[in-house]
């Protein structure tokens, strides 16, 4: 939570602002407590767009439909002035995390806990549907978790079933969220009551196995999957709940049980307020966001009246601590009162101070092994040297995780650190295929998590994760140098440039060589390109007809080890133009494997060499510590740990205290820090404020520092 803005009002109806939950272009969502004590989370639209009467009449109808529904399991409206000059909704404020965020951080929901989630959500949505409602968005971003069980939240996109109140969302719009949308929405028709279940049917089958039925990827093929293939649901071993959200998931409406069946057939004993329903670790992120709610300014404690057979006694042990909130804070927060939960109120347990944490997610032992090992050594140097300040303001611990270079490591790797509750950041991944796997879960636990070596644009392009939050590239990303070799060829003189796309440098060497293409024109560059398919043994086959076009110049995506056979293929026929490569094929393994061809090869890189002066006092650092040069990419994964200590340290410095994640990633999307190989600033897209690339030539057998090369030539 933030603090109230100048600007903030104090009070909206009944309701006392405390601070800011978040913000976006269009309003602002404060906690606020009510005149009768209770939390609620107050949604205010900017005037702007309220002054549009369409969409006004859409808020309002919200307001409306949410008012319509009362169950326990969907979130209570408090409060709300829809006539307003900033309109705004206040609803029961739920401490928990979403059903994603709890998912993608803690791992899938045990089959018993599926069972009773969808009982109740089916109660919920059975609810909507009796007063006239289909809810349109149920997906898990909207169900929060409780102590006493789940919430289902917004209603912004809700529809009445009446054909009157059709209008204000035409039927040629596909609403929704692919993945958790039915074919129905897909299809961008008519939506009735069998809709939410559709989707009620893909949030459980999330819940089970971690992943939505029809996978993740582009819009498109995620719709077409919704609307033609067999949902995936492997590893729902409850056969029974298996059977029943096949049922759910029935291309035909009419073939789909109805929510009061659905709830009627996960019905399950729980007692009431018993958080035993849930796994550990999520109980623990709950009661650490309760505990966090006890710390606010001048909150009363919640006194507990009537007899105590009336609150079952899980319930009158959370109240009751709530009542001591300071006591409880003061103990340990959070832990002290999962401990409590758990344990009876015993005190057993006695929860250690929390550790201020910077996680590494790395390739150790993988593909990109080298790289990331690295980038976990300089980090490693930069936490070491802040720990060994004689004033520093707390300890810095670091966590590292191996993810191995694939899809499963990384999931793995980042489940494990966005389960950590101490990790407030971390860096990497080291690479896209990693990148791809994970950057959803951080996104979705909203851990910061920033790159120096995964520089495509292809990473944030799931379907869940299309504007990203926490997400920061802290390197230029590869198709700069795609437009930046362009215009250096053309300030060398050259005239005819070859491009020599060799598709066995896959995203990477697309992205590049569609840059390079796209901005020949504007370099004043006649173009003459090839493509060789990866299946090919050898690139080169292609260049006597590329020479034979006049190529006075010569620019090749690809591999390491296929740039070598050009490079050598050239030299047989003394070619000595310009040659450059893209940033992933200009390795080590390229200058062996071409030996003498490669001499005189260029890059224009992202990271900088060893042997470039600004990086001199880290590379001597970095010797006396491991006893070895630092390999590319450490002293951007150096300065990126330092900009992390450098938020997190002001943070501390401004406020008295640790800073939440939240927190933390604003700061950095605010930073402007000076570091050894550049000035870290954001972009609102989270990539890295361009200012140059480096220069780097083979000469003596490697790659060498030649100069900074600006943005823009």
């Amino acid at each position: 939570m933030e603090r109230l803005l100048p600007s903030d009002p104090s009070r909206l109806g009944e309701h006392r602002l405390l601070g800011r939950l978040g913000a976006g272009g269009m309003g602002v969502v404060y906690l606020a407590r009510t005149d009768a004590g209770e939390l609620a989370a107050v949604k205010v639209i900017q005037p702007e767009y309220a002054d549009e009467a369409e969409f006004r009449t859409r808020f309002r109808r919200e307001v409306a439909a949410a008012r319509q529904v009362a169950s326990p399991w969907v979130v209570r409206v408090t409060g709300a002035d829809t006539q307003a000059r900033a309109p705004w909704l206040a609803t029961a404020f739920v401490p928990g995390p979403s059903l994603a965020e709890a998912v993608a951080a803690r791992g899938p929901l045990p089959g018993s806990a599926v069972r009773v989630l969808g009982g109740m959500l089916g109660r919920a949505l059975a609810t909507v549907h009796g007063v006239g409602l289909v809810h349109r968005d149920v997906k898990p971003g909207n169900v929060l978790l409780a102590l006493d069980g789940p919430r289902l939240i917004d209603f912004g996109i809700a529809r009445s079933t009446s054909a009157e109140e059709t209008a204000l969302t035409a039927d040629s719009v596909v609403v929704g969220t692919p993945g958790f949308l039915s074919p129905e929405q897909a299809r961008a028709g008519r939506v009735e009551a069998a809709s939410d279940v559709f989707s009620l049917g893909c949030v459980l089958a999330y819940a089970g196995t971690g992943r939505p039925p029809f996978g993740t990827g582009a819009v498109d093929a995620l719709l077409y999957r919704t609307v033609h293939d067999e949902p995936d649901l492997d590893g729902i071993a409850d056969q029974d709940l298996r059977a029943l959200l096949a049922r759910c998931l029935a291309k035909d409406p009419a073939a789909r049980p109805t929510a009061d069946e659905v709830a009627v057939a996960l019905t399950q004993e729980v007692p009431d307020g018993s958080v035993d329903w849930l796994p550990d670790a999520v109980v623990r992120t709950i009661a650490d966001r309760s505990a966090e709610m006890l710390a606010l300014p001048a909150v009363e404690p919640t006194e507990v009246s009537g007899s105590s057979d009336a609150v079952p006694p899980d319930r009158r042990r959370f109240l009751a601590l709530a009542a001591g909130g300071t006591a409880l804070v003061a103990a340990g927060g959070g832990t002290a009162l999962w401990a409590a939960l758990r344990d009876g109120g015993s005190g057993g347990r006695t929860p250690a101070a929390r550790r201020w944490v910077i996680g590494v997610q790395a390739d150790l032992t993988g593909p990109q092994k080298a790289a990331g090992r690295a980038q976990e050594r300089a980090a490693r140097l930069a936490v070491e040297q802040f720990n060994s300040r004689e004033n520093k303001p707390f300890t810095l611990a670091l966590e590292v995780v191996d993810d191995q270079g694939g899809a499963a490591g990384a999931r793995s790797a980042a489940r494990r650190l966005t389960g950590d509750d101490d990790v407030l950041a971390v860096l990497g991944p080291t690479g896209w295929t990693s990148a791809e796997a994970s950057v959803e879960t951080y996104e979705t636990a909203g851990l910061p998590l920033l790159t120096v070596s995964e520089v495509s644009v292809s990473s944030t392009n799931s379907a869940l994760v299309l504007d990203p939050k926490v997400y920061f590239h802290a390197a230029p990303l590869i198709m700069t140098a795609g437009y930046m070799t362009d215009l250096t060829l053309a300030a060398q003189g050259s005239r005819r440039m070859g491009l020599l796309v060799d598709r066995a440098g896959r995203l990477t060497g697309w992205e590049t060589s569609e840059m390079a293409y796209n901005v020949a024109a504007t370099a004043k560059l006649e173009l003459y390109d090839r493509f060789v398919p990866a299946a090919a043994p050898d690139p080169s086959v292609v260049l006597p007809d590329m020479l034979g076009r006049g190529i006075d110049s010569l620019y090749y995506t690809g591999t390491p080890e296929r740039a070598a056979l050009v490079a050598r293929a050239l030299a047989e026929r003394g070619f000595d133009g310009p040659r450059f490569l893209d940033h992933p094929a200009a390795t080590d393994a390229f200058v062996t494997a071409a030996g003498q061809a490669a001499e005189g090869w260029e890059v224009l890189a992202p990271y900088v060499t060893s042997d470039a002066p600004a990086v001199r006092t880290f590379v001597t650092d970095y010797r006396e510590r491991y006893g070895g040069t630092p390999g590319i990419w450490a002293p951007e994964a150096y300065d990126v740990t330092r900009l992390i200590i450098d938020r997190i340290t002001a943070l501390r410095t401004r406020n008295g205290r640790r800073p939440s994640r939240a927190q933390l990633a604003a700061a950095l999307l605010k930073a402007d820090f000076k570091g050894l190989t550049t000035t870290y600033a954001f972009e609102k897209d989270r990539t890295l404020r361009l200012s140059h690339l480096y220069r780097l030539r083979v000469t003596g057998g490697r790659f060498r520092y030649v100069d900074l090369v600006p943005m823009g030539g």
